[in-house]
């Protein structure tokens, strides 16, 4: 059995069937399976984790237990008015401070960021 070139240029081998292999994937059906069958495979991405908001040293520093205490006992609407205050009010003698030395507008921010990273830190907005 010596295999024959069919006029779609592949190469046919012979079958026990009647027709080879070629003639029966050429032509209409042929293009039918290439069409049904994708030329890619989507792979699906791997589910995005959602951004953290708040401290990343939640739960960690030297006064973290006794604000997590005390935001349990006052209850955290409560306990988050009380905060606000106390950064506020840090934040009026910070200014306070930048006033009495000369600093500029720029200083006194750079303070205030410092005097956040410093607060995560040590726990007090856990």
């Amino acid at each position: 059995m010596a295999a024959s070139i069919s006029a779609a240029g592949l190469k046919a081998l012979p079958s026990a069937v009647h027709g080879s292999w070629t003639t029966s994937l050429a032509g209409d059906d042929r293009a039918a399976l290439t069409k049904s069958v994708p030329s890619y495979v989507r792979v699906a991405r791997p589910p995005r984790s959602r951004p953290r908001m708040g401290n990343v040293n939640e739960g960690k520093g030297l006064f973290a237990p006794l604000v997590v205490l005390t935001r349990n006992i006052l209850g955290r609407k409560r306990f988050n008015q009380l905060r606000g205050k106390a950064i506020a009010l840090h934040s009026q003698v910070i200014t306070e401070f930048c006033k009495t030395i000369g600093a500029d507008n720029k200083q006194r921010q750079g303070l205030i960021r410092l005097a956040k990273k410093n607060g995560e830190k040590l726990g007090f907005l856990a």
